[in-house]
């Protein structure tokens, strides 16, 4: 596990471009660099919404939890009621990360429906009057 110096500053320790998923090894801590987090750990595994530059401040705006879902992609949404499961498949009206609720499209159907975003990418619906014909 990384560790931080005393007070220090979470920067960029190389050009971070707007998508990247952060990695330990992205990370600096630089002391005279104020302004961006100081735990490590709030930044490593998140994702950079805007480009981040080598040696800037890593800030708690720049990043957001991982997309799974990305918009226009085709997944396969579930609706559980009990042992009943039914699954369709649909586009993404919206990109989310785990926990997001997206609106997604049944192709069969032309029906729009909310679904959340389960850790693992799979998608469950969130209406009990859903619409999977």
């Amino acid at each position: 596990m990384l560790s931080a110096p005393a007070q220090a500053t979470v920067t960029a320790a190389r050009d971070l471009p707007a998508g990247t998923i952060i990695g330990a090894s992205d990370v600096a801590w630089i002391e005279e660099v104020p302004g961006g987090i100081n735990d490590p750990a709030l930044a490593v595994g998140q994702q950079a919404r805007v480009a981040i530059y080598e040696g800037r401040p890593v800030v708690a705006g720049a990043l957001r939890a991982p997309v799974l879902v990305s918009r226009n992609q085709i997944v396969r949404v579930a609706f559980d009621a009990g042992p009943l499961r039914i699954e369709a498949e649909g586009r993404a009206l919206s990109e989310g990360a785990a926990g997001d609720v997206v609106r997604i499209m049944n192709l069969a159907s032309r029906n729009t429906i909310s679904a959340v975003v389960k850790p693992d990418g799979t998608l469950v619906s969130t209406s009990s009057n859903t619409e999977f014909k």
